[in-house]
């Protein structure tokens, strides 16, 4: 009853396809066999549709091709069971018979893809079994981007939901004295802009020896957005969405997310240059990161209207996505990310000159370049000592983000210590088996 091309054991994504031939003339399964078993697919045949039915009950079958004129159960019959059992299977009819209202009852009851005549062009059935392959891969492709990016938006509404408990919480807490909401306000700033540091910092665990760069990105940003004259609110939407400008990178293969922009092509490039509409789709769920979000899907246009996702024109392009492309392009040709070579920080910078007009916006880039150089930079130092946990104090501040042995992000520059956190790092010491060195400020 069956014909199978039994494939090497292989995971399940990179299996061949597999069809099923139903058909009650041997010659016609024998023909179909003939042109298709060349070409890589696992094939099962049945000469009926009782027996199409066993194949589905037992196999995972992604495209039926099936005879209309059959005993017993007919190809409009037999296609309308399997789209009952095997939704997903792809179901083309194959008639030799100008039979409209059968074919009217075998699109309706089967769903089918396309109908095709008897006697068929080789061609033409191979190139329509490979579009409605590729079209079902398309569609399971939407499926898992679309599921990623739900989960994506449970893990920040969750994150939103956390922060909004909190804040809730210690507004009731200290509602009593009305000096202690400012405490209470930045302290929730604080909370906020750390999980989004440790979140930035998950993203990056995928990155290897190149991670970092979203960090160095919304550093350089923040400051340049400030030299620009933006608002606090406005300046805090461009770090953040520094910290997060690569988020619709995390479905992709390792493969690509380590491959020099430039040595992309094709499908390649097609995917990664998704990844910024897929950032902003998975931060809008969060009304506070709207702003970064649509910095985030704009960070990659040109000031010449030769960028993705939409091709903006100068300004017409959000400002701080003009800085983010800057900084993120800045410190990417240093990592080897954006050619096929690492640049020194003298050649970065003379990149990022090359690229006035026609990459970047001039205003930023002049803004930037007397940043890098220094030009009326006024450099206030914070006075630092280094101390093991057995020196913390309540009430000292943070002057460094500690890390983990990993690479993980425990606390974020600024923080002020209390005594529950200070045990608490001490516990997590003694577990670990590894001496913590915290950076505190001077006189604190």
């Amino acid at each position: 009853m069956n014909d199978v091309m039994n494939p090497q054991p292989q995971d399940q994504e990179t299996l061949p396809a597999t069809l099923l031939f139903v058909d009650d003339e041997p010659n016609i399964l024998a023909a179909l066999r003939r042109l298709f078993r060349p070409l890589g697919f696992r094939i099962f045949i049945a000469e009926g549709g009782a027996q199409g039915l066993e194949v589905i009950a037992n196999e995972k079958i992604d495209l039926v091709i099936s005879d209309m004129r059959m005993p017993e159960m007919d190809g409009a019959q037999f296609l309308e069971q399997v789209r009952l059992r095997s939704p997903d299977s792809i179901r083309i009819l194959l008639t030799g018979y100008a039979d409209i209202s059968s074919t009217i009852a075998a699109i309706n009851k089967g769903q089918i893809f396309r109908y095709i005549a008897k006697p068929w062009e080789d061609n033409d059935i191979v190139l329509t079994v490979r579009h409605a392959l590729e079209r079902k891969q398309l569609e399971r492709e939407k499926e898992r981007l679309e599921a990623l990016t739900q989960r994506q938006n449970d893990e920040l509404k969750d994150l939103n939901a956390n922060l909004e408990d909190k804040v809730k919480a210690r507004t009731e807490e200290l509602r009593q004295t009305m000096g202690f909401l400012d405490i209470a306000h930045e302290k929730l700033k604080k909370s906020f802009f750390t999980s989004i540091l440790m979140f930035s910092n998950l993203l990056e665990l995928r990155e290897g020896a190149m991670a970092g760069h979203s960090r160095r990105v919304a550093d350089i940003a923040r400051k340049l957005a400030v030299r620009l004259g933006m608002n606090e609110a406005d300046a805090q939407d461009v770090m953040v969405a520094g910290l997060l400008h690569d988020i619709g990178k995390i479905g992709l293969p390792d493969d690509l997310l380590h491959k020099p922009f430039s040595m992309l092509a094709g499908e390649e490039y097609s995917a990664v240059a998704k990844h910024p509409i897929v950032g902003q789709t998975a931060l809008m769920a969060l009304e506070q990161l709207n702003g970064a979000a649509k910095l985030i899907r704009s960070h990659h246009e040109r000031f010449d209207g030769r960028g993705y996702p939409d091709g903006l024109v100068g300004m017409d392009i959000p400002l701080g996505a003009r800085i983010l492309n800057v900084a993120n392009d800045y410190d990417a040709v240093q990592q080897g990310r954006l050619l096929n070579k690492r640049m020194n920080a003298k050649d970065a910078l003379t990149f990022i000159k090359d690229g006035r007009d026609n990459r970047y916006d001039p205003q930023v880039v002049d803004a930037f370049v007397r940043m890098i150089e220094g030009v009326g930079e006024v450099t206030k130092k914070v006075q630092e000592i280094a101390l093991h946990t057995a020196d913390l104090k309540s009430g000292m501040v943070l002057t460094r983000d500690l890390m983990s042995r990993s690479g993980l992000l425990l606390l974020a520059r600024d923080y002020l210590l209390d005594d529950a956190l200070i045990d608490h790092l001490r516990k997590n010491e003694k577990m670990d088996g590894h001496p913590l060195i915290i950076y505190v400020q001077v006189g604190r």
